[in-house]
């Protein structure tokens, strides 16, 4: 069977939870994956631009590179990126067919999705210097923190999947932050609270944690500032610019300017046309980030949200910069109710509609999450 239809039969993580299912195989087969340098990306926002930026800008030094993101918007190759480009089918076929001869039946069967796509990226990044990894829901129990780590990345932790993670800050940063192995850079954070575990963490594991603004000085803030200025970033995307910047210089590498001119992960605050901005921000602290990028502008926004995002609270704080919200229809089984959106707007005295076109009038803010982005572009497009 072909690597995609196969991906299409497997269960998703939450579906099938199993901490212990991909450290015993890891340690099956562990010799069967090449030694690299990783750095992993933790956090709850921002991990895959600060993956990407680092990522680039290690390749245009003439690094090979690895840089494993997710989830994927149009196609699944998005999450598999080698030395500037997606990965190609006939590459992701051949380490499918490879996998399937490393694990046994009954292991390939038990992996989920993403444990098994995490395996597969890590085969076609085999020769690379170095592999940026973004975790995907979590931190230790993540399917990505069973591999040697150099350093972790930490971007700002806040409320998300709390069924998983923890019901407060304190459990979802201990869960995240377990997942350093050594060394670690914190991004700056939103809540104390991560800091103080970071602390406690350093002196129970005898970790090497710092803080963002400890490992970069004067003459990188000045750098960050123009490279902000050069390409527009908003504040959040310079704080991750910032982060990788601090990776670099962890590395013991020296960087210009220059190595930082490719182009942001697609769909992170993207301008997709003159009046349409996407991202797959799907959480309260995306929310208030897009709203201090884009105050002063007034936008229709494309929305949906999965049920257990706390949608009531995010459109409060977009509301600043909505002029009507459209929803869009999203087929996933984890969608919120569109009557339940509805209401919603409602009490917030949001008005709204169904989406059904694009008016180039309007300026339109496409945003709640990979799926929402996903539907709204193949229609745009189609």
């Amino acid at each position: 069977m072909r690597v995609k239809e196969y991906l299409n039969l497997k269960p998703l993580y939450y579906e099938q939870i199993d901490y212990t299912r991909m450290p015993r195989i890891y340690e099956k087969i562990k010799s069967s994956f090449a030694a690299v340098k990783i750095v992993h990306v933790i956090g709850t926002n921002g991990k895959g631009t600060t993956g990407r930026f680092l990522a680039n800008a290690l390749f245009s030094m003439g690094f090979c590179i690895g840089h494993y993101t997710s989830p994927h918007i149009l196609e699944f190759n998005e999450r598999i990126w080698k030395n500037g480009a997606n990965i190609s089918d006939i590459e992701l076929e051949e380490a499918h067919q490879e996998l399937q001869k490393i694990l046994t039946k009954d292991d390939a069967d038990k992996l989920s999705y993403f444990e098994y796509t995490t395996f597969l990226a890590m085969l076609l990044f085999s020769g690379c210097d170095y592999v940026v990894m973004e975790a995907g829901l979590g931190g230790e129990h993540d399917a990505t923190a069973v591999f040697p780590k150099l350093l972790t990345l930490v971007t700002p932790i806040a409320y998300d999947h709390e069924v998983f993670l923890g019901s407060n800050i304190e459990e979802i940063a201990a869960t995240k932050l377990n997942a350093i192995q050594k060394s670690a850079i914190l991004g700056t954070q939103n809540y104390e609270e991560v800091y103080e575990t970071a602390q406690r963490l350093c002196g129970e594991k005898s970790l090497n944690i710092k803080r963002v603004d400890e490992v970069i000085d004067n003459e990188d803030r000045q750098k960050i500032e123009e490279i902000s200025k050069n390409y527009s970033l908003a504040p959040y995307l310079a704080q991750n610019l910032s982060l990788s910047i601090a990776a670099i210089k962890f590395l013991g590498l020296t960087y210009e300017i220059e190595n930082f001119s490719y182009p942001v992960l697609f769909g992170r605050l993207t301008k997709i046309a003159k009046n349409i901005t996407i991202d797959v921000g799907h959480n309260v602290l995306a929310a208030r980030s897009i709203v201090d990028a884009l105050l002063g502008e007034k936008y229709i926004l494309v929305y949906n949200s999965y049920k257990d995002k706390n949608y009531k609270e995010i459109l409060a704080i977009l509301k600043p910069i909505v002029l009507h919200v459209e929803i869009i229809v999203i087929n996933d089984i984890r969608a919120a109710e569109i009557e339940s959106i509805q209401t919603v707007l409602t009490n917030l005295e949001i008005k709204y509609k169904l989406f059904k076109e694009v008016k180039p009038e309007f300026n339109y803010l496409v945003f709640g999450s990979f799926s929402v982005v996903e539907a709204f572009l193949r229609e745009y497009y189609e």
